[in-house]
């Protein structure tokens, strides 16, 4: 069968150009005009042409979440952006290549028509774009006001989508958050359950993205690298890694802070992405790797044949310590949910990197699933690697991403 018509309007604007910046998309029904859905976003420091894409980008995801073989009308008032995604004008600038690449993806090229029309008919996705760039200015993200709309069917429909950070609000409501991956569907009027977010009283989420450093000198031989070491800088790969990952995270255009570790590593790779986007890193203690004593500096062959019973009592138990270290996976645990508490609570509602190391990264990832201390063992992540976690009012978490490394191949 046919997909559905559905026309996407778009906008994006950027007060300073670049500056402070915001997008705005609608998708409607083709047949009869009716609003769908509505998303907006605040992206922080951008050009127009960057919040005009990623008003694109949001438009296109949120008609192929609706129908993924959905045949799409765009109309936007960006001359630019319709002639290069008609293929028209080629793609000159460097910031614009990924985006316009990553808006070709998101529908089979066949189903995407592009037009251009005059500011006063793109007044929805206009104002939704304005309203992002206030709710900015606030000091918040854009959310959806209840409009009176017919309800679409889905009221809380899991999305692909890796680091979903655009508010949206479907048939005029906010639309319900998406399944995590150990939650299981609730019941209509029980309490929410783990993974699962009510559909429009919980707001915003928190959303994490966790980056682990680059490599240093000493990842390539798996050593352990903790926080009592020699505490070592990025290595020219490691260095070359950081600034694939800002790079991408900077064309995703959605993080608005960057909080990292106090160790040099994980200092380095944050303050290539805040560069980029034009902001400060800030320290935050508890996000340092575990304290590994006399393990520090090793590689695990070597650990298992000085210190045998010591290596298998803590790969065992999560309140056994490395040899000479002062600190377990239970007491990591505790510092590093004390760490995520504190900076949900600061950026509550925006989108945050994170930039961390393994130990932490693993544990945060764990706890957002409600699993044993033990899965930190069963779970690879990768250097320069990507996971993103959201967090709801009601202390539900969602794992949305896992040791993404598409942005380093």
């Amino acid at each position: 069968m046919a997909g559905a018509k559905y026309v996407v309007e778009a906008d994006g604007g950027s007060r300073g150009n670049p500056g402070p910046a915001g997008y705005g998309a609608v998708v409607r029904d083709a047949d009869t005009g009716q609003i769908l859905v509505e998303a907006a976003e605040y992206i922080g420091h951008a050009t127009n042409n960057v919040a005009e894409y990623r008003g694109l980008i949001a438009g296109l995801r949120a008609a192929r979440d609706l129908d993924p073989d959905a045949r799409v009308a765009v109309r936007m008032d960006s001359k630019l952006v319709v002639e290069q995604m008609s293929g028209r004008w080629q793609v000159k600038h460097p910031d614009m290549r990924p985006l316009a690449a990553e808006a070709r993806g998101v529908l089979p090229a066949g189903n995407v028509t592009y037009d251009w029309i005059p500011r006063e008919r793109n007044k929805d996705a206009d104002r939704l774009a304005n309203e992002a760039m206030d709710a900015g200015r606030q000091g918040r993200q854009w959310e959806p006001a209840p409009r009176p709309v017919a309800p679409v069917v889905s009221t809380a429909a899991a999305t692909d989508e890796p680091l979903p950070t655009a508010g949206v609000a479907i048939g005029g409501a906010a639309g319900a958050a998406g399944a995590g991956v150990a939650g299981a569907a609730g019941t209509a009027g029980a309490a929410p359950r783990a993974g699962w977010a009510g559909p429009a009283d919980l707001g915003t989420p928190t959303t994490l993205v966790l980056l682990r450093h680059g490599e240093t000198p000493l990842t390539p031989y798996k050593r352990f690298s903790g926080s009592t070491g020699s505490d070592p800088g990025l290595s020219e790969k490691g260095r070359w890694q950081a600034e694939r990952a800002a790079e991408a995270l900077a064309a995703r255009g959605t993080v608005q802070a960057v909080v990292a570790s106090p160790m040099l590593r994980t200092r380095q790779t944050a303050e290539a992405t805040a560069r980029l986007l034009g902001l400060e890193v800030r320290i935050e203690e508890g996000l340092r790797e575990l304290d590994f004593g006399a393990w520090e500096g090793l590689t695990f062959a070597e650990v298992m044949e000085r210190h045998p019973d010591d290596l298998t009592t803590w790969l065992g138990s999560a309140k056994a310590k490395p040899t000479g270290s002062a600190e377990s996976l239970t007491t990591l645990a505790q510092r590093v949910a004390q760490a995520r508490d504190r900076i949900i609570a600061r950026y509550a509602g925006q989108t945050v990197l994170v930039v961390s190391h393994v130990s932490p990264i693993k544990t945060l990832v764990r706890l957002a699933l409600g699993a044993p201390p033990d899965a930190v063992h069963r779970m690879e992540l990768s250097a320069a690697s990507l996971c993103a976690v959201q967090y709801y009012r009601d202390g539900n978490a969602s794992l949305r991403l896992l040791n993404d490394t598409s942005h380093l191949r």
